[in-house]
């Protein structure tokens, strides 16, 4: 068990929603959002970090009811608690979703494009459109050259300036449901290398499917380039290469522009470790 401070609080909590549930082998570990307090075989108790995360967990729960309820080839985690306030904290218990991360670099392309066609696939009802940001809409683009770009340092201005609007100015392609962080941890795999499921659904909007793409580059862009068609990889590289999907998708989900002085340091540690990586 973590020896984080804040644990006993984050257990009890996790108690509080999970009675009868022994949580002797439970675990905490934090994501950009939520603190999460691991109970294996059970459940995942997700604990809002601040007051905008905490806000905004009813209607993320309802995306996950729906995305959970969509027939998809894998598991998604399902809310087993209504979303319940510990004084300024939201939190709710989810269910748990076997497998691991895969490191770095592997990932089995059959496997990967399968994932990738499943989350694109998703027929998006009205309900889940009216749950759902559209990026479009919000001139996300405009956002970022307008308020980061400026704040980088000038190495770096002209060329984030020329690949933001280079990814601005993409012919649209019909918006879908897009998971928007398929990062490393959200999303579990077998021993043997079969998906199994896809956790965290909170940055989820509808947008291009090529955001995805781009996301499962930790599998390697070879890997990615196997696993989807041309277009759809020319289009992944080409969001990617502007300021790096990942940080691209802190917009494109709905959030407002915050810390940017933090938000803009990272853009610049990712700009100078890739600095010499060309768009294919």
């Amino acid at each position: 068990m973590t020896a984080d401070p804040a644990a006993g609080e984050l257990l009890e909590i996790a108690a509080a929603l999970l009675p009868g549930h022994s949580l002797a082998d439970a675990r905490v570990s934090g994501g950009n959002l939520h603190h999460v307090v691991l109970v294996p075989g059970t459940a995942a108790v997700r604990v809002s970090r601040r007051p905008s995360s905490a806000r905004e967990m009813p209607r993320r729960m309802e995306v996950l009811r729906e995305v959970a309820g969509a027939g998809l080839p894998f598991d998604v985690p399902e809310p087993l608690t209504p979303v319940t306030w510990f004084g300024e904290r939201a939190a709710v218990a989810v269910s748990w979703v076997e497998g691991a991360e895969l490191p770095e670099g592997q990932g089995d392309p059959g496997e990967i494009g399968k994932l990738l066609r499943a989350v694109r696939e998703v027929g998006v009802t009205p309900r889940l459109s009216g749950l759902l940001h559209a990026p479009r809409a919000a001139k996300w683009a405009e956002a970022l050259l307008e308020e980061v770009v400026p704040e980088l340092p000038e190495r770096w201005r002209d060329r984030c300036r020329r690949r933001l609007e280079a990814a601005r100015d993409l012919e649209p392609v019909p918006d879908v449901l897009v998971h928007g962080d398929l990062c490393a941890s959200n999303v579990h795999w077998s021993t043997d290398g079969r998906l199994i499921g896809v956790l965290d659904w909170d940055q989820a909007h509808l947008f291009d499917p090529a955001i995805d793409a781009a996301l499962m580059a930790w599998h390697g862009w070879d890997n990615v380039k196997a696993a989807v068609d041309p277009e759809t990889y020319r289009r992944a590289r080409i969001y990617d290469a502007s300021i790096g999907v990942g940080h691209l998708v802190g917009v494109l989900d709905g959030r407002p522009l915050t810390n940017i002085d933090v938000f803009v340091r990272s853009i610049v540690a990712w700009l100078d470790e890739t600095s010499n990586d060309e768009i294919p």
